[in-house]
């Protein structure tokens, strides 16, 4: 922007001020900050969007897999179902996983060292794998939000300094110092922080929602995960009594003994 149109910019009446006047006279770096700040807000917007519909289904698809889960009458039924019809739930993910890595270690048994230990430990070991690779999904774009989120007001902040400076330049050269003509152009410069502001406050409360959400997700698969595993690689439910601690004392026919267990999934004391 020349100097002449600065000038007829910053001596501009009050009534010609506002977002429309400061987008169509902005200058080049200012140009280019609102196009930086516009793509911020389209790719935060699309990645709440994105997110909210794939937790919304998550949660559907996990309640009826489980519903369905629980009211099978027997595991086999429950991997019969599996083999039949795909399911894309973090829940019958880890349901198949774990199903698959026992009948694999009862199949070929320990020929590498990916197999090594008894077939309960075969089955921890690829339930925690899953675990991670499943909570590594869920943190998907949680890392946009947050650039955005604390970086979208500095770029306003920016906008405004450099307008403020625009303006204050263009008033000394042009010698009009009185009030009204120094609040209209310094306030208008304004609106870049505010539009950092605007950008940045939903970035912000939804990586907060979504860091909760998946949180809670965590939680309730680390439990699923504890009973999954029992039902897997021991053959029984939980509350199995007496057998159940037996199974559990004795290491040695292939069970998993009590520390095993507990050190299924860290992450449930984490959360």
């Amino acid at each position: 922007m020349n100097p002449e149109t600065l000038t007829q910019t910053t001596l501009s009446s009050p009534a010609t001020l506002g977002v429309g006047h400061f987008l169509s006279h902005a200058d080049t770096l200012g140009s280019t900050l609102l196009v930086v700040l516009l793509l911020m807000s389209v790719l935060s917007w699309t990645l709440i969007v994105l997110r909210v519909v794939d937790r919304w289904l998550t949660k559907k698809r996990g309640a009826a897999f489980l519903l369905r889960f629980w009211n099978a009458p027997s595991i086999d039924d429950v991997a019969a179902e599996l083999k039949a019809a795909s399911h894309r739930d973090p829940f019958s993910l880890l349901t198949q996983e774990a199903l698959q890595a026992q009948a694999h270690h009862a199949k070929h048994g320990v020929s590498r060292l990916a197999e090594a230990g008894s077939a309960s430990d075969f089955v921890i070991r690829t339930i925690k794998k899953t675990l991670d690779g499943i909570g590594l999904s869920m943190e998907t774009g949680l890392t946009v939000l947050a650039t955005v989120g604390a970086t979208a007001p500095f770029v306003g902040l920016f906008g405004t300094v450099w307008g403020v400076y625009q303006a204050l330049v263009n008033i000394g050269l042009s010698g009009a110092g009185t009030l009204d003509k120094v609040a209209g152009p310094v306030g208008e410069a304004l609106i870049m922080t505010g539009l950092g502001l605007a950008v940045a406050i939903p970035a912000v409360m939804a990586y907060n929602v979504f860091t909760r959400s998946n949180r809670v997700l965590a939680a309730q698969l680390d439990a699923f995960a504890y009973e999954l595993h029992t039902l897997v690689a021991m053959g029984h439910a939980l509350g199995g009594g007496a057998a159940m601690g037996r199974s559990l004392a004795t290491d040695a026919s292939g069970s998993t003994s009590p520390a095993n267990v507990q050190r299924l999934s860290p992450r449930a004391a984490q959360v």
